[in-house]
């Protein structure tokens, strides 16, 4: 009889170590939140990307771990699976199935056609949806807070983090919606 060794691929390990390496962030941040001691004066003015309002809900946090476990899976057009690979839209309609049970429609243009409310980039929460484009909406992403999202970029490369206040995505801007 022959044992089967248990082997780990690279990509396996690295979801692994992502996973913990986000949930450490997560328990850090929300160790640093606490205080009264830790907010601003109000003479200093908060920037842009700060987060506001309640707390982000379960749903969201789930929707947040998802979309960063998913950084580095290649970009796929039309693909919609970590196997298969992502484009935008896709990235974003899988990350909300499965951490939230909510169903996107499949298209960008349809995603920023779809009710929610509208946020002003300067009231940005985690899973918000960022919506980019040039006359009309053609790129869309998930918001995961300090002035960062993940989208699914272009063909060729990976779903990745980028900086909303990046010389492309902060001259692309069209809107962003919250759909909670």
């Amino acid at each position: 009889m022959i044992a089967r060794v248990a082997t780990i691929t690279p990509l396996r390990q690295f979801a692994s170590l992502s996973f913990g390496a986000l949930w450490l962030m997560l328990v850090l941040l929300t160790a640093c939140g606490g205080g009264a001691s830790q907010r601003p004066s109000s003479a200093s003015a908060p920037a842009p990307w700060v987060d506001r309002g309640p707390p982000v809900s379960g749903a969201a946090k789930d929707v947040l771990f998802t979309a960063m476990g998913l950084v580095g899976t290649p970009y796929r057009y039309g693909g919609n699976t970590p196997a298969g690979g992502f484009d935008c839209s896709g990235l974003v309609g899988y990350v909300y199935a499965e951490a939230a049970g909510l169903r996107l429609p499949r298209t960008t243009r349809e995603i920023a056609e779809m009710r929610g409310q509208k946020v002003a980039r300067d009231r940005l929460r985690s899973g918000d949806l960022v919506l980019f484009g040039d006359r009309r909406v053609n790129h869309v992403g998930i918001y995961v807070g300090e002035g960062r999202f993940v989208h699914a970029p272009s063909s060729g490369g990976t779903v990745r983090l980028d900086h909303l206040d990046g010389h492309y995505w902060r001259d692309h801007w069209i809107a962003a919606k919250r759909i909670w």
